[in-house]
């Protein structure tokens, strides 16, 4: 039954995407490990950790689009459960540090001793073991969103409302995670990382090996996000995005839709951010931050929303420009190219780069159609209001 949902739910344009990871998963690690630095193919270990990184977001993003594009909730808050996820991680990376820590302490991380701890918080028990790090990377995130989103969706807060409150939601996190007291290290935060799973967290090998899981679970995000959008789920996840109040009166519990498909996609952002924290080496309180969740809504909305592989394409151009941007003279300027960029694209390009890309196809197609296979152009009416 599973198989057939899958099968299903991937088009021609999905298998592509799909082969096309792939491909990037082989390819990528190879020409890092099997060529010599000394070959124009080879690629370095900062390029595989690099876009490493790049996947991890893709997959947030591509967690924004599940429920910005398809069920039209704007999340200014998605970061949190990001961070949350990188945080589950970062415990689990500390644990393995022991004796080779600043302060040689066998349970307690070198921040902790600093601060005179006396022993270890009761939350940090259990995450010298992978497994349940890796549960919490998913329960974490989950149990926020479902908790949140119980109380806002029952309360029928929707629109700008839901956002602001989304975004209060970070900020607050943000500053609790700021605080030594907490016990996750202040605004430090969790770093000097050393093994994951007995692997040397630095070697080429793991770093590749890493490139090789974000792939994986951008693939798998991917597939799961088909598969919702294009059960019968899905269309009522469309018709809540287009019509909320008109599908409540057809008998549908909004509600849960709504829940359930917010607490799917926190999990899936926690699982980015646990897969982000080992590739770049720390993860602290800034990842809270309500921009970076901004920033993560303008990845999906230059990609185009509603399209699922738009917002993996844009996660990935917009962070490379990022990387561009910010690494010479035009660094004090990378804002007001990030903030241009989107309005360019809201006024310029409303459906996202894979969207108008989709809309253009869809137009020809229509042409050939009705022309008998000539895709000349036909007059028009008035052009359609911007999305």
């Amino acid at each position: 039954m599973i198989s057939g949902l899958v099968f299903r739910a991937l088009d021609r344009g999905a298998i592509a995407f799909l082969a096309t990871l792939a491909a990037v998963a082989v390819l990528v690690p190879l020409l890092n490990l099997a060529l010599p630095p000394t070959s124009p193919f080879y690629l370095s270990s900062y390029f595989v950790a690099l876009f490493g990184k790049y996947l991890s977001y893709a997959l947030l993003a591509l967690a924004i689009d599940l429920i910005w594009g398809y069920c039209g909730i704007l999340s200014l808050g998605h970061g949190a459960f990001f961070a949350l996820g990188g945080y589950a991680m970062g415990m689990y990376l500390m644990r393995q540090i022991g004796t080779r820590g600043v302060y040689a302490h066998p349970s307690l991380p070198d921040f902790m001793v600093f601060l005179n701890w006396p022993e270890l918080p009761v939350y940090w028990y259990g995450f010298q073991h992978f497994a349940y790090a890796a549960f919490m990377v998913v329960f974490v995130p989950g149990l926020l969103a479902f908790v949140f989103g119980w109380f806002a969706f029952r309360s029928r807060v929707t629109g700008v409302y839901l956002s602001i409150i989304t975004q209060a939601l970070t900020f607050a996190l943000m500053l609790s995670f700021f605080r030594n007291n907490f016990g996750f290290g202040g605004n430090n935060g969790l770093t000097d990382f050393k093994d994951i799973l007995g692997f040397n967290v630095q070697a080429p090998a793991t770093r590749a090996a890493l490139f090789v899981i974000s792939a994986l679970a951008l693939m798998l995000g991917f597939v799961i996000s088909r598969v919702v959008v294009s059960s019968k789920f899905g269309k009522v996840l469309v018709a809540i995005r287009d019509a909320e109040a008109r599908t409540r009166f057809l008998g549908y519990r909004v509600e849960a839709y709504k829940l359930l498909v917010f607490t799917l996609s926190a999990c899936m952002a926690g699982v980015a951010g646990a897969l982000y924290v080992p590739q770049v080496g720390i993860i602290n309180p800034s990842e809270f931050s309500p921009a970076n969740s901004i920033e993560a809504v303008i990845w999906v909305a230059v990609g185009g929303r509603g399209t699922l592989t738009g917002a993996v394409l844009g996660a990935v151009l917009v962070n490379y420009g990022k990387t561009y941007f910010t690494s010479g003279v035009l660094a004090p300027y990378w804002l007001f190219v990030l903030g241009g960029l989107f309005v360019a694209v809201t006024l310029l390009l409303p459906r996202g780069i894979v969207g108008t890309i989709h809309h253009w196809s869809h137009e020809i197609r229509a042409r050939r159609e009705l022309n008998g296979g000539d895709a000349s152009p036909m007059p028009q009416a008035a052009p359609r209001p911007a999305e």
